[in-house]
Protein backbone atom coordinates (compact mmCIF):
# COMPACT_ATOMS: atom_id res chain seq x y z
CA UNK A 1 0.00 0.00 0.00
CA UNK A 2 0.99 3.35 -0.27
CA UNK A 3 0.74 6.66 1.54
CA UNK A 4 -2.10 7.86 -0.71
CA UNK A 5 -3.96 5.14 1.29
CA UNK A 6 -3.34 6.11 4.09
CA UNK A 7 -0.59 3.31 4.88
CA UNK A 8 3.17 3.26 5.12
CA UNK A 9 5.31 2.00 2.36
CA UNK A 10 6.62 -1.33 3.83
CA UNK A 11 9.96 -0.52 5.78
CA UNK A 12 9.29 2.98 6.52
CA UNK A 13 11.23 4.76 9.52
CA UNK A 14 8.53 6.04 12.18
CA UNK A 15 8.40 10.05 12.35
CA UNK A 16 9.87 10.97 15.59
CA UNK A 17 10.52 14.74 16.03
CA UNK A 18 13.77 15.86 17.23
CA UNK A 19 13.92 17.16 21.02
CA UNK A 20 15.57 20.28 19.16
CA UNK A 21 12.70 20.72 17.01
CA UNK A 22 10.32 21.13 20.12
CA UNK A 23 12.35 23.54 21.70
CA UNK A 24 12.46 25.89 19.12
CA UNK A 25 8.70 25.97 18.12
CA UNK A 26 7.26 25.90 21.69
CA UNK A 27 10.10 27.26 24.23
CA UNK A 28 12.08 29.96 22.60
CA UNK A 29 9.30 32.43 21.65
CA UNK A 30 7.95 31.97 25.44
CA UNK A 31 11.88 33.27 26.59
CA UNK A 32 11.31 35.70 24.01
CA UNK A 33 8.39 36.76 25.77
CA UNK A 34 9.18 36.82 29.10
CA UNK A 35 12.42 39.02 28.57
CA UNK A 36 10.22 41.92 26.48
CA UNK A 37 7.99 41.82 29.52
CA UNK A 38 11.04 42.18 31.98
CA UNK A 39 12.41 44.80 29.76
CA UNK A 40 9.55 46.49 29.94
CA UNK A 41 8.61 46.23 33.43
CA UNK A 42 12.35 47.87 34.02
CA UNK A 43 11.48 50.81 31.67
CA UNK A 44 8.14 51.53 33.58
CA UNK A 45 9.86 51.58 37.42
CA UNK A 46 12.78 54.03 35.92
CA UNK A 47 10.08 56.03 34.01
CA UNK A 48 6.70 55.57 35.34
CA UNK A 49 3.86 56.70 33.02
CA UNK A 50 2.51 60.13 34.08
CA UNK A 51 -1.01 59.77 35.61
CA UNK A 52 -2.47 62.20 33.40
CA UNK A 53 -1.76 59.70 30.65
CA UNK A 54 -3.58 56.68 32.68
CA UNK A 55 -7.45 55.99 31.92
CA UNK A 56 -8.16 54.75 35.52
CA UNK A 57 -5.66 56.84 37.02
CA UNK A 58 -7.06 60.01 39.49
CA UNK A 59 -6.86 63.12 37.77
CA UNK A 60 -4.56 65.99 39.18
CA UNK A 61 -6.03 69.53 38.40
CA UNK A 62 -1.86 70.35 39.10
CA UNK A 63 -0.93 68.07 36.09
CA UNK A 64 -0.55 69.08 32.15
CA UNK A 65 -3.69 68.09 30.30
CA UNK A 66 -2.59 64.31 29.07
CA UNK A 67 -3.58 61.10 26.66
CA UNK A 68 -6.27 60.23 29.48
CA UNK A 69 -7.29 63.27 30.99
CA UNK A 70 -10.81 63.74 29.46
CA UNK A 71 -11.71 60.32 30.30
CA UNK A 72 -10.65 61.14 33.55
CA UNK A 73 -13.03 64.00 33.94
CA UNK A 74 -15.78 62.03 32.64
CA UNK A 75 -15.52 59.77 35.42
CA UNK A 76 -15.65 62.37 38.03
CA UNK A 77 -19.69 63.10 36.69
CA UNK A 78 -20.53 59.29 38.51
CA UNK A 79 -18.22 60.00 41.76
CA UNK A 80 -19.11 63.45 43.47
CA UNK A 81 -16.88 62.61 46.42
CA UNK A 82 -14.09 61.66 44.17
CA UNK A 83 -14.88 65.32 42.05
CA UNK A 84 -14.85 67.26 45.14
CA UNK A 85 -11.86 65.82 46.82
CA UNK A 86 -10.32 66.59 43.04
CA UNK A 87 -10.99 70.16 43.26
CA UNK A 88 -10.14 70.28 47.18
CA UNK A 89 -6.41 69.55 45.89
CA UNK A 90 -5.77 72.16 43.67
CA UNK A 91 -5.49 75.95 43.61
CA UNK A 92 -9.18 76.65 42.68
CA UNK A 93 -11.52 77.70 45.57
CA UNK A 94 -14.97 76.79 45.41
CA UNK A 95 -18.26 76.98 47.45
CA UNK A 96 -20.47 73.92 47.28
CA UNK A 97 -23.78 74.92 46.44
CA UNK A 98 -26.28 72.79 48.42
CA UNK A 99 -28.42 70.64 45.55
CA UNK A 100 -31.89 71.17 45.13
CA UNK A 101 -34.39 70.42 42.27
CA UNK A 102 -36.97 72.97 40.26
CA UNK A 103 -39.03 70.65 38.70
CA UNK A 104 -39.04 67.43 36.62
CA UNK A 105 -35.88 68.04 34.92
CA UNK A 106 -34.04 71.48 36.52
CA UNK A 107 -32.10 71.82 39.70
CA UNK A 108 -28.85 72.21 41.07
CA UNK A 109 -26.81 69.17 41.87
CA UNK A 110 -23.56 67.97 43.05
CA UNK A 111 -23.04 72.16 42.13
CA UNK A 112 -20.24 75.00 43.16
CA UNK A 113 -19.60 77.94 42.52
CA UNK A 114 -15.88 79.39 41.63
CA UNK A 115 -14.27 81.88 44.03
CA UNK A 116 -11.01 82.15 42.48
CA UNK A 117 -9.76 80.59 39.45
CA UNK A 118 -6.96 81.49 37.41
CA UNK A 119 -8.68 84.90 35.73
CA UNK A 120 -12.26 86.44 37.06
CA UNK A 121 -15.50 86.02 35.22
CA UNK A 122 -17.47 88.31 34.04
CA UNK A 123 -20.45 87.33 35.94
CA UNK A 124 -20.59 84.51 38.76
CA UNK A 125 -20.07 80.96 37.55
CA UNK A 126 -22.41 78.41 39.41
CA UNK A 127 -21.61 74.57 37.65
CA UNK A 128 -21.05 70.99 38.41
CA UNK A 129 -18.10 70.26 40.18
CA UNK A 130 -16.92 68.08 36.74
CA UNK A 131 -17.30 71.62 34.84
CA UNK A 132 -15.62 73.30 37.20
CA UNK A 133 -12.73 70.34 37.06
CA UNK A 134 -12.80 70.98 33.16
CA UNK A 135 -13.02 74.82 32.93
CA UNK A 136 -10.24 75.15 35.35
CA UNK A 137 -7.83 72.97 33.09
CA UNK A 138 -9.29 74.77 30.08
CA UNK A 139 -8.31 78.40 31.50
CA UNK A 140 -4.63 77.34 32.55
CA UNK A 141 -3.78 75.08 30.10
CA UNK A 142 -5.58 76.00 26.69
CA UNK A 143 -6.88 79.91 26.86
CA UNK A 144 -3.84 81.15 28.76
CA UNK A 145 -1.33 80.20 26.90
CA UNK A 146 -2.98 80.38 23.09
CA UNK A 147 -3.59 84.31 24.28
CA UNK A 148 -0.05 84.82 24.96
CA UNK A 149 1.32 82.79 21.98
CA UNK A 150 -1.05 84.16 19.02
CA UNK A 151 -1.96 87.62 20.82
CA UNK A 152 1.13 88.78 22.55
CA UNK A 153 -0.58 89.02 25.55
CA UNK A 154 -1.40 87.55 28.46
CA UNK A 155 -5.49 86.10 29.81
CA UNK A 156 -6.89 88.48 32.13
CA UNK A 157 -11.04 87.27 32.23
CA UNK A 158 -13.53 85.39 30.51
CA UNK A 159 -16.86 86.49 29.17
CA UNK A 160 -19.97 83.93 29.67
CA UNK A 161 -23.60 84.45 28.86
CA UNK A 162 -24.49 82.25 31.68
CA UNK A 163 -24.15 78.46 33.34
CA UNK A 164 -28.03 77.58 34.56
CA UNK A 165 -31.06 77.66 32.98
CA UNK A 166 -34.23 75.54 33.12
CA UNK A 167 -35.32 74.60 30.04
CA UNK A 168 -35.02 72.49 27.39
CA UNK A 169 -32.37 72.52 24.07
CA UNK A 170 -33.56 75.36 21.73
CA UNK A 171 -35.83 76.72 24.90
CA UNK A 172 -38.70 75.04 23.23
CA UNK A 173 -41.73 72.80 24.99
CA UNK A 174 -40.63 69.55 23.61
CA UNK A 175 -37.35 68.01 23.66
CA UNK A 176 -34.51 66.75 25.42
CA UNK A 177 -33.41 68.94 28.59
CA UNK A 178 -30.51 71.03 28.22
CA UNK A 179 -26.94 70.54 29.82
CA UNK A 180 -27.90 74.07 31.54
CA UNK A 181 -31.25 72.62 32.87
CA UNK A 182 -28.66 71.07 35.96
CA UNK A 183 -25.84 73.86 35.39
CA UNK A 184 -23.77 71.45 33.69
CA UNK A 185 -23.05 73.98 30.77
CA UNK A 186 -21.83 77.77 30.13
CA UNK A 187 -21.86 79.40 27.10
CA UNK A 188 -18.59 81.60 27.09
CA UNK A 189 -18.49 84.49 24.32
CA UNK A 190 -15.56 86.50 25.00
CA UNK A 191 -11.89 86.85 26.08
CA UNK A 192 -10.16 90.09 27.94
CA UNK A 193 -6.19 90.60 27.76
CA UNK A 194 -4.21 92.64 30.04
CA UNK A 195 -3.34 94.73 27.22
CA UNK A 196 -6.98 96.14 27.37
CA UNK A 197 -8.28 94.03 24.33
CA UNK A 198 -11.43 91.98 24.19
CA UNK A 199 -11.85 89.12 21.87
CA UNK A 200 -15.34 87.76 21.09
CA UNK A 201 -16.71 85.04 19.05
CA UNK A 202 -19.22 87.14 17.62
CA UNK A 203 -16.79 89.88 16.32
CA UNK A 204 -13.74 87.81 16.07
CA UNK A 205 -14.77 83.82 14.86
CA UNK A 206 -14.84 85.09 11.11
CA UNK A 207 -14.47 88.53 11.31
CA UNK A 208 -11.24 88.75 12.93
CA UNK A 209 -7.77 89.21 12.09
CA UNK A 210 -5.48 86.47 11.53
CA UNK A 211 -4.36 86.02 15.49
CA UNK A 212 -7.90 86.15 16.66
CA UNK A 213 -8.86 83.70 14.76
CA UNK A 214 -6.34 81.61 15.43
CA UNK A 215 -6.74 81.95 18.90
CA UNK A 216 -10.47 81.18 19.06
CA UNK A 217 -9.91 77.88 16.93
CA UNK A 218 -7.17 76.57 18.74
CA UNK A 219 -9.03 77.55 22.12
CA UNK A 220 -12.25 75.13 20.67
CA UNK A 221 -10.02 72.53 19.79
CA UNK A 222 -8.38 72.39 22.96
CA UNK A 223 -11.74 72.40 24.69
CA UNK A 224 -12.69 69.45 22.51
CA UNK A 225 -10.06 67.27 24.64
CA UNK A 226 -11.74 68.66 27.89
CA UNK A 227 -15.35 68.50 27.95
CA UNK A 228 -17.91 66.14 26.37
CA UNK A 229 -19.64 68.68 24.04
CA UNK A 230 -18.03 71.49 22.16
CA UNK A 231 -20.80 73.69 20.01
CA UNK A 232 -19.61 76.70 18.37
CA UNK A 233 -20.59 79.28 15.81
CA UNK A 234 -19.89 76.88 12.82
CA UNK A 235 -22.58 74.81 14.77
CA UNK A 236 -25.30 77.25 13.33
CA UNK A 237 -26.18 80.12 13.93
CA UNK A 238 -27.74 79.59 17.28
CA UNK A 239 -24.03 79.16 18.67
CA UNK A 240 -22.99 82.23 16.37
CA UNK A 241 -21.79 84.51 19.22
CA UNK A 242 -20.31 81.73 22.08
CA UNK A 243 -19.02 78.74 22.78
CA UNK A 244 -21.58 75.78 24.80
CA UNK A 245 -19.41 73.70 26.84
CA UNK A 246 -20.72 71.03 28.34
CA UNK A 247 -20.19 68.07 30.44
CA UNK A 248 -23.23 65.74 29.48
CA UNK A 249 -23.54 61.90 28.76
CA UNK A 250 -22.80 62.97 24.42
CA UNK A 251 -20.15 63.54 22.56
CA UNK A 252 -19.63 66.47 20.20
CA UNK A 253 -17.21 68.97 18.49
CA UNK A 254 -18.63 71.33 16.20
Amino acid sequence: MDRENGNDAPGAAPDRRRPGHFLAICVLPLLGLAVLVAVGLTLLRLHPIPPEHLPFGRLDLTRPIGLATGFQLARLRADPSMCRGVLDMSALEIRPIPSRRSGPFCGLLNAVELQRSTVPYSAPVRVTCPMAAALYLWEREVVGPAAERHLGSKLAGIDHLGTYSCRRIGGGPAGRPSEHATANAIDVAGFRLEDGRRITLAGDWSDGAEPERAFLREIRAGACDLFRVVLGPDYNAAHRDHFHLDMGAFRACR
